[in-house]
This record gives C-alpha cells, structure tokens and sequence, in this order.
C-alpha cells in the first residue's frame, strides 16, 4: 500500500500546476506553514497553479505536531474557498495536515471520530504531496498524525489519506537548515530500521525498501552535512525518506516512535530529533530479537564494510547511527531539552496505555518500568 504516482524531478514544483489540473481539480488550497510562505516556496507553488488556469490559495498556519484545531481552521478555509484539490508543501506536520484537509472538508467527518484505524468515511479529494525535508515519508503514508486538545498524539490511519502524486523536488531541500537536515534523516532511518524489526507486519516487501532507504540515507547523510548544496546528495536522501515511508507504511513502526511522541506533544521536541534522543536506547534493548536483522540492515547501510559476526554487525549498525547522531550538531540529551526526571512517569504510563499498537509491533516485549528505564538512559 502506497502513493500510485511518484514522480522524482528537480524543479518539479513547476510543473505543479499540470499534475493537479490533470486530477481534475480546478481550485486548489495549498497547505504549508509560515516558513514555506516566507521562503517563497507557497508562492511559487500558487504561480504553477495559476499557469494553468487554476484558482489558487494558501493556507499557511500548519503549526508543528499540527494541533486539531490548526486542522480544523486549515478545513474551513478548503470548504470557504470551494477547493477541489489540495497540494501539501513542506514537512511532515503540513503533509500529514494536507491530507485531513483532502479527506474531511469533502466529507464534513469530524476529525474526532476519523482517530484510529479505518475510521473515515467517504473520499477524499484529489492531493499532491510535495516534502521538503527528506525525512517523515508522509506523501506515501496511509497516516497522519495530530495533536489533541489534551496534548496527546493522535494517530488517524485510513486508506483514503495515501495522496494521487508525491513530487520529490530535491531543490526545495536546498536551503533546509542543518539540524533539520539531520532529525529528518535520523528520522528516516528509523522508519527503515523499524520496519524490518516489526512483529506485526513485517514483509519482504517492506525489507528491501528499508535496505535501498538504508543504503541512501547512510550513503549520503555526512555529506549533506557537509555540503549542503550537493543536489545530487540531497535528491538520494529525499528518495531513500520516501523508500523509508513506504517501508513503515506497510510494516509498522515500533518503540522509537512511541517513546518519542509524548516528547513531541508534551515538550515540542521535533519528531525526528525526538526519535533520535531515544533510537539508542531502544534499539539496545532491543539487540536480543532484532540481532539478525540489524546484522542484515548493517551491511546495507555500511557497504564493504567486514564484520567478524553476526553480532559484531548488529552492534555496529547501532553504534554507527548514535554516531551519526553526535555528528548531527543536534542535543542529545532529554535533560538538555527540558525533559525532568519528574515528567518520566507520565510519559512512560502514556506510552504503555495509549500508544500500546506500536509497543506490540516492537521486536522485544515492553512494560512500564522498561520504558521508564529507556527514557532515563536518554535524560
């Protein structure tokens, strides 16, 4: 399960306009944040519609961990505006936005009851999803996730929310700022790693799309870094995010993310830089059951590389991304982050009650005093 259409093309934002009309739409809203409006980018997202003779606007308000009632606000200005198509711009927060605006200002369902598993009702509207950060995979998701009024992470899965085209234009990562760069990344990294250790789904389908995702992310992420106008780096860490997206999409993701949500929710901790304060721990705890299948993963992700054992090349792939992550420039301590050895309790009771689907994709079991335990490991 996955996005139908996935065109790869640097300028592709031009070419916006055409791809949308082609869906049959003639007035679009186009969901992005401040800093996509302020960099131009929504701007000249509007002018390829309007090449075409589409009706155009821009809805520029996603918020981070978008909270419901930014959603909702996005799904009043569709529904005044009379749109017909929807284009998400930018990261995971306005791509997973984009997609509850396709879906619910066509079909009124409130979000509140879409929250869960094939709870949405209806069809969406036709929905380009153009990231600019090589990180979330949200333009070939089936999910997206929310922030209740109660500070909680939220998780709507429905079929209807996987958009007609994901645009991968690796020029619209040009200008991305350096820690951004490497919390998506270590981000997607994650998404690959967990989808091959998932006890609820895994699938080969799934492994080989997280050994390709792999193999670019680590192929490329130290030189983005180090250069960051390096388009051609930049193009294989956006295609290796996708890859990882569709990896987890039809996998699962596991203890990481579950971990890292009360940290985004509660601490605004950005969602990839939270995955990366709790990877390590995690996936140590983890080495017992998911030894092979970090041994298989490391020599994707560290080709030519020689490990003397199966257990050698599981902890290397471990070790290998906690280095990426001190190269990162990124904090990483919870404790630096705000993050009080008072808030570990609440966090981990959250983690074990309410996101409880991801702990039981997770390759090794896990109560509540393991979780706390991790989360100490990361303060």
């Amino acid at each position: 399960m996955t996005t139908p259409r996935l065109i790869v093309k640097a300028g592709g934002l031009d070419d916006l306009g055409t791809l949308i009309a082609g869906l049959g739409v003639t007035r679009a809203l186009v969901v992005c944040d401040a800093g996509m409006v302020a960099c131009g980018f929504a701007e000249r997202a509007r002018t390829a519609l309007a090449a075409v003779g589409l009706a155009a606007d821009i809805f520029g308000n996603v918020e981070a961990d978008p909270p419901m009632t930014v959603v909702n606000r996005a799904v009043e200005m569709a529904t005044a505006f009379g749109a017909d198509g929807i284009v998400g711009l930018g990261g995971g927060s306005s791509l997973d936005t984009a997609k509850l605006v396709a879906l619910a200002a066509r079909t009124g369902q409130p979000l509140d009851d879409m929250i869960g598993t094939d709870k949405a009702t209806g069809q969406r509207m036709p929905l380009v999803q153009v990231p600019t950060t090589a990180g979330t995979g949200s333009e070939v998701t089936w999910v997206s996730v929310v922030t209740s009024e109660s500070h909680e992470k939220k998780a709507i899965y429905a079929p209807q929310l996987l958009p007609d085209i994901a645009l991968l234009d690796a020029t619209l990562t040009l200008g991305m700022p350096r820690h951004i760069t490497a919390a998506t990344a270590l981000d997607a990294m994650v998404h690959a790693i967990e989808a091959s250790t998932s006890r609820t789904r895994k699938n080969v389908l799934a492994d080989t799309m997280a050994e390709k995702a792999l193999a670019l992310l680590a192929g490329n992420f130290r030189r983005v870094l180090e250069v960051p106008s390096d388009l051609a780096a930049r193009e294989q860490m956006l295609l290796g995010a996708t890859l990882a997206g569709m990896a987890f999409v039809n996998a699962s993701v596991g203890a990481v993310h579950a971990l890292s949500y009360p940290l985004g929710a509660g601490f605004h901790v950005p969602h990839g830089h939270a995955n990366a304060l709790v990877m390590g721990p995690v996936f140590r705890f983890n080495l017992p059951a998911a030894e092979a299948e970090y041994a298989r993963l490391a020599t994707h992700m560290m080709p030519g590389r020689s490990f003397a054992s199966r257990s050698h090349a599981a902890a290397a792939l471990i070790d290998e991304v906690e280095a990426m992550f001190a190269e990162s420039g990124l904090e990483t301590r919870l404790s630096k982050l705000g993050v009080t050895e008072a808030a570990i309790p609440d966090m981990a009771r959250e983690v074990v009650e309410k996101i409880a689907r991801l702990i039981a994709a997770n390759p090794c079991d896990m109560d509540l005093a393991d979780v706390q335990a991790l989360y100490r490991k990361a303060l």
